[in-house]
């Protein structure tokens, strides 16, 4: 299998999380957002929505979308269980993944994405081209302030987003909050549950090698 990739940049970082904390590795192929590579066409036959991670399988098939090629993953590789360990925890891990997600991340993102003037024209990822849209920057900084507000009340008397074990939902909300801080939002001190949340899960192995 190759993993097309280009590390630091959220969606691949939180790809690489969930290899460190499985053991997995491999071939890589370093695809440069910043030059515009991911739109170059020999590259969107692997990834139609024009983005990475991308992994490409032995049999020549690609998939694209981070959370596609961890659910690949999980049930090719199901040790340590990321996606919950039986169907109680498999349900709420998918639930607070997609709550950080929708909530969190994709919030941060209508932020970063509509206000530098390097997106202009290009507010969204994807071979489509839009205008930026300048409301989306303060929705997005109170749909942050939300998400924090949320996770914050969430992660009272709790180590983990759920059951006290570590997630892909622990992985989306690390890199959410982290993408948040990039883009000049961190969360208020107030959040201590959240706060304290980040610290400790910070230091995972796994989240050291890349951050």
């Amino acid at each position: 299998m190759k993993l097309y990739d280009f590390p630091g940049v959220p969606n691949p970082r939180r790809l690489n999380i969930f290899l460190a904390e499985k053991g997995l590795d491999f071939s890589r192929t370093h695809v440069d957002l910043l030059k515009g590579e991911q739109l170059a066409e020999d590259f969107r036959s692997k990834s139609p929505n024009c983005d990475v991670p991308v992994l490409e399988l032995d049999d020549g098939t690609c998939i694209s979308q981070t959370n596609a090629i961890c659910r690949y993953l999980e049930a090719l590789h199901p040790e340590p269980p990321l996606y919950g360990r039986n169907p109680r925890e498999i349900g709420l891990v998918e639930m607070w993944n997609n709550i950080c997600f929708t909530n969190g991340f994709q919030a941060v993102a209508d932020l970063f994405r509509n206000g530098p003037d390097w997106f202009e024209g290009r507010a969204l990822i994807g071979p489509h081209n839009y205008n930026k849209i300048p409301e989306l920057v303060e929705r997005g900084r109170l749909r942050i302030n939300n998400f924090y507000s949320d996770a914050d009340r969430h992660l009272n008397n709790q180590d983990y987003f759920v059951d006290g074990y570590f997630s892909v939902a622990d992985i989306t909300a690390l890199v959410t909050v982290d993408f948040c801080i990039w883009a000049g939002m961190p969360a208020p001190t107030s959040y201590k549950s959240l706060l304290n949340w980040h610290s400790r899960v910070s230091e995972r192995p796994s989240i050291r090698e890349n951050s």
